[in-house]
């Protein structure tokens, strides 16, 4: 566009660009539930590790316990690859985790064994589950549960979460945290 401007020595053409528009994104869509499906995998697949493991999660190594190794390999590809084929985790009873706190870490398990999410209490709160929980769903390869968090922190924009998302959006590099 152009734009006249007057000044002492007379009129001035100046021309004026509009901003570029924010970059758009697809909105989130969070595909259907596995949750039956993975749960029939558990039946009749004798690759399937059987057995019980522990997690000592964080630096005090808190413990999640008796969590079914057979239930985690059909719902993370990266448990099947660590239970399953012979990785030094395979036979162990205990497996540490140190990059992340107990009820996180704890809320993931959960979503694994029951596809139920729980974001805790608070506005505050539930967005930074949701952030913790999205980099837990990346590490660990479960995609559902990723975009499940992404969708939640889009929905938490608000006055209290707003900088920790524009954090979150730039180290992770999603700018559909920004939308």
């Amino acid at each position: 566009s152009t734009l006249l401007v007057s000044s002492i020595v007379g009129l001035h053409q100046v021309c004026v660009a509009a901003p570029p528009p924010p970059p758009s994104f697809a909105p989130i869509v969070v595909p259907p539930s596995t949750f039956s499906a993975d749960m029939a995998k558990t039946w009749g697949d004798a690759s399937l590790p059987q057995g019980m493991v522990t997690f000592l999660v964080g630096d005090d190594e808190e413990r999640v316990e008796h969590v079914s190794k057979c239930v985690l390999c059909v719902r993370s590809v990266f448990f099947r690859t660590m239970f399953g084929i012979g990785m030094k985790e395979r036979d162990a009873a205990e497996v540490t985790v140190l990059e992340t706190d107990l009820a996180s870490f704890t809320a993931f398990i959960d979503y694994l064994c029951t596809d139920q999410l729980d974001l805790g209490e608070g506005e505050g709160e539930q967005a930074r589950r949701a952030l913790v929980l999205r980099e837990l769903a990346q590490m660990y390869q479960v995609p559902r549960l990723e975009l499940l968090c992404a969708q939640a922190l889009q929905e938490s924009v608000g006055p209290a979460t707003a900088v920790p998302l524009l954090e979150a959006a730039h180290t992770m590099g999603d700018g559909r945290l920004l939308a």
